[in-house]
């Protein structure tokens, strides 16, 4: 009893003594000295065990304990102190791509002295763009700041990050870092617009070696993604570091046995980094995005009970999904044809460069495959989407020179259809289904998984990351709002989110992030075929024709009496139906009697004012009449 009396009194007695002054360096929880008590008497105590104290690390004193741990748990999770408050340096972020949309991804990263490119991606035209095959980012802020520019950074080898190279080579070159496939994915597609040249623009690097670009310290860091070679980029410079994800998921048992370097994007979380932007695409899905491995076995299933030959349409980015179905051919004893250009091109540079691995005696041509059994065969092909003019769709509608669909083929869909392109999909499959054929797509859950991180991933990016700033990028805006609120749920303060839209140059240091101005930026139209740029008016023109219709008169005038010499010719297409046109020429010849006899008679001396104000006397009665805003093409002769 008296043992247990004297450890109480050295506990008090310890209290007594902590509270004497404030723990020191404890942020937050303690602003001024405790007051002072009235010393109590002091208890001897056993050198033996003080030197136990110090010795093995641990505290007598609780509540001193638990304010040391409750300020390590804040400089682990918010290490933002390690920023270095003193300096005067600062980034700007000026996204041009990739914001309020899916694809188009082009990012500039800006010292005070020199900048840096982020991806130059395309992104595709919707249905009112008509004639229009890509669509690339607006270069006029590259060519303000064109002398500040060191360097392109290339995050992976989708057509939405790498699409628009050879269209901004065309104008300018700079060096382009990235690794391998990413690289000479750019080759290829500057080969096929007769810039070989260019190819000496290209840097390969190493993941996980930090180098030198210009004022910039930059690293590539692995990540999973639905393409081969994708990385993750630090950019760290005088105001801080950088972190930009890319395109992204977390799988953690990937194809090719290379998961997420988790490790290294925690060694930059614990350094410190200013600013994350990064992918939110999937950010309004829950849990976790499954693991490429997931459709390995779909596929088992579904060639054990394939009877006759199987085609597997997909990305032809998506070399590892597209080596499943490879592996599986080969262990079911059938041949791999593969066609398409995109797909061969793709398969063929993996291949190449070592990123898969199949014998090529496996492989054969189209015009080789009437020589096997249909159940010795494994098409791999493009039109996944429902493109028309894909390999697949030919197939499908007998159009295909080698190719024609059966009733006893099996097609895998192992894609998900992007926005917009719903419509597509379904007029294949049911071109398919109408060949007599089986289409393997929604009823199968495992038939296709995403490339992006889902909300557990984001989570864990930004748990590892701990940024000061967050940017949400990559998505509609709708994405990045919803991963903005998961960056708060993860730590982040909520003045330190900033949603940004392309265009918007965002300033960032260790002590603030505010928006600094807008540049011009938008969408260039490209004619895929010719290899050039479509002007916006003809674009408008084009909308206005299809939605619209269009009016076109032909007249002669007397100037001295203002009268048509003869009756005007009026043609009009998409307005009226054909047997309307006589009485619609009718309706615009008295018009144009009344607009005569009721113009100002200097009007007629200048024809393209004339021909303006028809123009608009035409396009309101057929606003009027019609509820249509036709493009009205006149054609004035004055005598």
């Amino acid at each position: 009893m008296e043992e247990i009396n004297k450890e109480e009194q050295v506990v008090v007695s310890n209290e007594a003594n902590q509270n004497e002054t404030a723990p020191e360096n404890i942020e937050g929880e303690i602003k001024k000295p405790f007051k002072k008590r009235k010393p109590k008497p002091k208890v001897a105590r056993d050198p033996q065990a003080v030197q136990q104290v110090k010795g093995d690390g641990w505290i007598t004193d609780l509540k001193k304990a638990y304010l040391i741990n409750e300020k390590i748990h804040r400089d682990r999770l918010n290490p933002h102190y390690k920023l270095n408050l003193n300096t005067n340096a600062k980034l700007k972020i000026t996204p041009l791509g990739g914001l309020g949309e899916i694809g188009g991804n082009m990012m500039v990263i800006e010292s005070e002295n020199q900048a840096i490119i982020v991806d130059v991606g395309m992104s595709f035209p919707d249905e009112n763009m008509h004639g229009v095959d890509i669509l690339i980012p607006d270069f006029t802020y590259i060519r303000e700041i064109k002398d500040k520019i060191v360097g392109i950074i290339i995050t992976h080898g989708h057509e939405d990050h790498i699409g628009a190279m050879p269209y901004l080579f065309k104008e300018m070159q700079f060096p382009v870092y990235g690794t391998s496939l990413p690289l000479e994915m750019i080759g290829s597609k500057l080969d096929e617009h007769k810039m070989r040249e260019h190819r000496s623009f290209l840097r390969a690097i190493e993941k996980r070696t930090p180098i030198k670009i210009g004022e910039f310290e930059v690293e590539w860091i692995h990540v999973t993604h639905s393409i081969i070679d994708c990385s993750c980029i630090a950019v760290t410079t005088e105001a801080g570091t950088m972190i930009h994800t890319g395109d992204f998921k977390i799988d953690h048992t990937p194809y090719d046995g290379l998961p997420t370097d988790l490790h290294r994007l925690a060694h930059y979380g614990e350094k410190g980094v200013l600013v994350l932007t990064s992918d939110s695409t999937n950010s309004h899905s829950a849990g976790f995005t499954r693991t490429e491995k997931t459709v390995g076995p779909t596929f088992d299933r579904l060639f054990t009970g394939a009877k006759g030959r199987v085609l597997m349409s997909t990305f032809s980015s998506n070399i590892h999904r597209v080596a499943q179905a490879i592996e599986r051919a080969i262990t079911f004893g059938r041949k791999i044809c593969v066609i398409g250009r995109s797909m061969e091109k793709n398969l063929d540079l993996a291949m190449t460069l070592g990123y898969i691995k199949f014998p090529k005696d496996q492989f054969i041509e189209a015009h080789e495959i009437n020589k096997y059994n249909d159940n010795e065969i494994l098409i791999v092909t493009t039109g996944s989407q429902g493109e028309s003019m894909s390999a697949l769709y030919r197939m499908a509608i007998h159009e295909h020179r080698h190719i024609k669909i059966k009733p006893d083929d099996l097609i895998i869909l192992s894609a998900k259809a992007i926005p917009g392109n719903e419509g597509s999909v379904s007029g294949i499959i049911n071109h398919l289904l109408k060949a007599g054929a089986k289409v393997a797509y929604q009823e199968y859950s495992d038939i296709h998984v995403s490339g992006h991180a889902s909300q557990e991933e984001q989570k864990l990016m930004l748990r590892l990351v701990k940024p000061k700033f967050f940017l949400p990028v990559h998505g509609e805006y709708n994405h990045a709002l919803k991963h903005g609120q998961t960056g708060i749920d993860c730590g982040v303060l909520e003045r330190n989110v900033y949603i940004m839209s392309d265009g918007e140059q965002i300033e960032v240091s260790p002590k603030y992030l505010k928006k600094v101005k807008t540049v011009k930026t938008g969408k260039v139209y490209i004619d895929n075929q010719l290899n050039h740029k479509i002007s916006d008016d003809v674009i408008l023109d084009r909308q206005t024709m299809a939605n619209e219709g269009v009016v076109m008169i032909v007249a002669q005038i007397n100037e001295d009496d203002r009268t048509m010499a003869q009756r005007p010719k009026v043609t009009s297409f998409g307005l009226v139906p054909d047997k309307q046109d006589k009485f619609f020429a009718k309706e615009i010849e008295d018009l144009l009697t009344v607009f005569l006899e009721n113009i100002k008679p200097g009007i007629l001396k200048n024809s393209r004012i004339l021909e303006d104000e028809l123009r608009k006397v035409v396009r309101k009665h057929c606003t009027r009449k019609y509820k249509k805003y036709p493009m009205i093409v006149p054609t004035i002769f004055v005598q």
